[in-house]
């Protein structure tokens, strides 16, 4: 469920840009009502407007992850902070710039900034918070967390470099599906190699006893 629920805006950023793909003028209709009514400068022109509508949706839904978690009074990650500031920050600029390149590397910088988060935790701090997040469901050696976590860090790389590589070689159709497909099925396939690595070593904790 918590799966789903983090990738719940890039999803809505893919079905938005799918849906006014095929209906431009309207998408552009609508930047230029919004904007109007904020008092903001519109001309949008019909031929941009798919992907900046999906900018501004993948901007309310990850805002909307922060708000539906404080009013439930849950704990928000500060990857979550940290990625609602970059999507606001680098998605207004490609909406008020009228340039997606800047939403193209914001994908990059969060992918690169959850590296440097488990790297510099690891080296600096000596935390392993990969480590954190699953010790207590299983015991594994301390090298091997240590090369999962440097597993991690290398996953997170590559992936901001295939952004980099999809966004700015190919049509930005395929990079938008990449975002959505090529990104879960790239998750989905290190989650099961790291499984598959990791069986021989995993070894239930033992229940308290009461």
């Amino acid at each position: 469920m918590k799966f789903l629920f983090d990738l719940l805006p890039v999803i809505l950023f893919f079905s938005a840009y799918q849906y006014y793909k095929g209906h431009k003028e309207a998408a552009a209709e609508l930047l230029n009502s919004l904007f109007a009514s904020a008092g903001l400068v519109g001309g949008f022109l019909p031929e941009q407007s798919s992907i900046l509508v999906a900018t501004l949706v993948v901007i309310l839904a990850t805002a909307g992850q922060v708000g539906w978690l404080l009013l439930r009074k849950k704990h928000v990650d500060k990857m979550l902070w940290i990625s609602l500031g970059l999507i606001v920050v680098m998605g207004g600029a490609t909406l008020w710039l009228r340039d997606p390149v800047y939403l193209k590397w914001k994908f990059t910088v969060v992918e690169w900034l959850f590296a440097v988060v488990l790297l510099v935790s690891a080296i600096a701090f000596d935390k392993n918070l990969i480590r954190k997040m699953l010790d207590e469901h299983v015991v594994l050696p301390d090298a091997i967390w240590l090369r999962l976590n440097l597993a991690w860090v290398a996953f997170f790389v590559f992936m901001g470099l295939l952004n980099l590589y999809i966004a700015f070689s190919f049509s930005e159709e395929i990079w938008v599906a990449f975002k959505l497909y090529g990104g879960m099925g790239l998750m989905i396939l290190f989650i099961i190699a790291q499984g598959l690595f990791l069986a021989k070593y995993i070894t239930d904790k033992p229940e308290e006893k009461t």
